[in-house]
Parts: C-alpha cells; structure tokens; sequence
C-alpha cells in the first residue's frame, strides 16, 4: 500500500467551492488557504505546496498518471455535493459514477474501497431517536432536557483534549441516521450490514488498515463500531474484481 495521502476538494475558480464544507482548511498540517496548485501530479499525496489539498481534477490527473494515494477524501463541487439547496440526486449521481468508474478502468481497482458517506446535517426526516453513546452539558444542549444530552452521571463523555481530562461537551451523539455505503472489489455483494456504525467507522477503519492507532482527545473513533463486516477478506483475492461500469445519467450499467 502507499503511505501518502491526499484531501480532494473542488477550488474557487471553477465558482463552486464551499469553504465551510472544507474541514481540513481548519487544520496546519493540510491547510491550503491560497488553494496553491501541487508542482506536478507526482507530488499529489507529498508534502508540496497544496499541502494535500487539490482541486478534483488535479485528483484524477493523479489517477490517471498512476499515483493514486493511499487515502484520498473526495467532495464533490457544490452542484454536485447532494446538498438539497445547491445540488440534486442526478449531478450527485454523475460525480460518484464518474469517481468509481475511473477506479474501476485503472490498475488500483483490485485493491480499493470506495467508502460513501453523507452530511449529518440537522433534519426532522429520521423517525428513529439514536443511542446516546457520549453525553453533552451546556446551555447549546436541550435533547433530553434543558442543558443536557444525556442524563448527568449516567451518560459517559468521552475524555477531552486538555491536561486536566475534563469531557468536552458539544459532542453529543450519535445523531441522525445517514446511508454508508462500500464500493469494492472486496465489498459483499448484495449485503445489508446490521451493524451500528458513525462517520468515525471510516476513520477507525484506516487506523486498523495502516496501524496508526486512535486520534484520541474525544474523538469518536474510539466508539466507533468497524465496518469489516461489509467486507470478505477471507478468500485472500476479490471476488467482485470484473469493473460493472455505471451510467453517470441513469446510474444503470453500461
């Protein structure tokens, strides 16, 4: 496996860049302010002056010169991101389509997941209240009761970033359910996966593949259920490795 990584992003000169859907804008270590371009596609997942952030075609230029990095977090520019105000299901379904097809016609395709995940962004659509594995006690809190998420003393919170331990609040959860699903050769096909998982699935999932250990400071991951189960690793070679090539506009295989 390749140790780089990269943090795909769509830049303003194209008129479609959100910047508060940016995460890793927030962070020194893959800030990337002045949306610098990298030297060349061979310094795409290296420290260069992009910093690990590109724009995506600067992603797929990076493909298709046959230096994919190990790790690549993709999101799509805004009229394609499945954001209800700016986007819709069809340009969402032609971003990903052209993502996973491009994987399937390159040389990486027998050892690569496509992991798809979703905005928990706030919404009355999910009838179904979720365990609460991490409580939250402030006045920006009133799930259970004013000031709380949770029940005090009862509830865990999870260890803070700080020397004295405290529990941070704001982190209550889990929130509302969002789909997750795996594209891959490795993937089980037809299979509905059962277990509880959160967006720190993922996360937990690359720390057990390149043995990297938990973020720690209150982070999630170190709840976060695996999503192994969604794969087979078990017959030592992929059993979807023939490519099902998708449409981008129905979606439907070629």
């Amino acid at each position: 496996m390749q140790s780089q990584h990269g943090f795909t992003d769509h830049r303003p000169h194209e008129g479609d860049y959100v910047p508060h859907h940016q995460p890793f804008q927030y962070y020194a270590s893959t800030r990337n302010p002045t949306h610098a371009r990298p030297s060349n596609v061979s310094m795409v997942g290296y420290t260069d002056a992009a910093n690990h952030q590109y724009d995506t075609h600067d992603w797929f230029d990076a493909l298709s010169a046959g230096n994919l990095p190990a790790v690549s977090f993709l999101k799509a520019p805004s009229f394609q991101d499945a954001h209800p105000g700016n986007s819709n299901p069809l340009d969402e379904q032609a971003f990903v389509v052209t993502v996973v097809n491009s994987l399937e016609a390159s040389p990486f395709w027998n050892s690569t997941a496509v992991i798809i995940a979703y905005d928990d962004s706030d919404g009355w659509y999910d009838h179904q209240m979720a365990p609460i594995v991490n409580g939250s006690f402030s006045n920006l809190d009133a799930l259970t009761a004013p000031n709380a998420c949770g029940t005090h003393g009862t509830t865990p919170q999870l260890t803070g970033p700080f020397s004295n331990s405290a529990p941070v609040n704001g982190r209550c959860g889990y929130g509302v359910r969002t789909p997750l699903m795996v594209i891959s050769p490795w993937a089980k096909p037809n299979y509905v996966d059962h277990t509880l998982t959160d967006q720190t699935s993922v996360l937990r999932f690359i720390e057990d593949n390149w043995s990297l250990g938990r973020v720690g400071g209150g982070s999630f991951d170190s709840l976060a259920n695996s999503i192994n189960s969604m794969f087979n690793f078990t017959q030592g070679t992929p059993q979807n490795a023939t490519p099902v090539v998708l449409s981008t506009i129905t979606g439907e295989p070629q």
